[in-house]
């Protein structure tokens, strides 16, 4: 291969990355990807694993591929690749390119008037693959969208991860504990709906006067 093809060359990585409606990836560092740690117990969840991984890292596959199989390994390797990109985003240099994506606004802004327009970060809410395609969740307000182009809507949700907003929003002192509830409560693991008189929402109803005005207040209502 000459220099100038050499130069030419586009990784499979940087060409999956660069196809539409793929923006929402960043591209995996190849050192991450070929230490076998990062991909423990992905082989039993992926089919072709050996294959799909040759095609990631641009690898000439030990034995031919059937061209009937072709397709199959294309699809393995889309689906091996998502689930690397869920573990490689959790990590600083994951989480840094995720960061310029972020700042630019490239995952939408919360629809909510009362977030000032918040920027959205991509979420999974099953690490499962096949499962649920992604959401975007706002860090003010803690709700989930669906994104607005369509172009987004078949993402598999697993290629992001649950982990990811909650990784990220420490890293970067994105927590704003005034825009959360202070009681996280929980019954048999299950959180109270906000509803609740006893939930987020519900405040007043649990509230007790403070000061001898409030005491006064509640004796004449009494």
């Amino acid at each position: 291969m000459g220099e100038n093809d050499s130069s030419d060359f586009e990784t499979w990585i940087s060409n999956f990355c660069s196809l539409y409606g793929h923006d929402y990836y960043v591209e995996v560092g190849q050192d991450f990807i070929e230490d076998d740690f990062n991909l423990t117990g992905l082989s039993s969840i992926v089919p072709y694993y050996k294959e799909a991984l040759d095609f990631i890292l641009d690898l000439e596959p030990e034995h031919e591929i059937k061209i009937k199989d072709q397709a199959l390994v294309q699809q393995s390797a889309e689906v091996l690749y998502g689930l690397i990109h869920a573990r490689y985003i959790i990590t600083k240099p994951g989480a840094q390119l995720m960061n310029e994506k972020y700042s630019k606004g490239q995952f939408g802004c919360c629809p909510r008037y009362a977030c000032n327009g918040s920027k959205l970060l991509p979420i999974g809410i099953n690490d499962t693959p096949g499962v649920e395609t992604v959401r975007l969740f706002c860090p003010d307000c803690f709700d989930l969208y669906l994104p607005t182009s369509s172009r987004y809507l078949n993402i598999d949700g697993a290629f992001f991860g649950s982990t990811f907003p909650g990784f990220f929003i420490k890293m970067y002192g994105l927590d704003n504990p005034n825009l959360r509830p202070s009681d996280d409560l929980k019954i048999f693991g299950f959180k109270i709906h906000e509803g609740s008189n006893v939930g987020s929402r519900m405040k007043w109803l649990r509230a007790t006067p403070s000061t001898d005005e409030e005491l006064r207040e509640f004796d004449e209502v009494d």
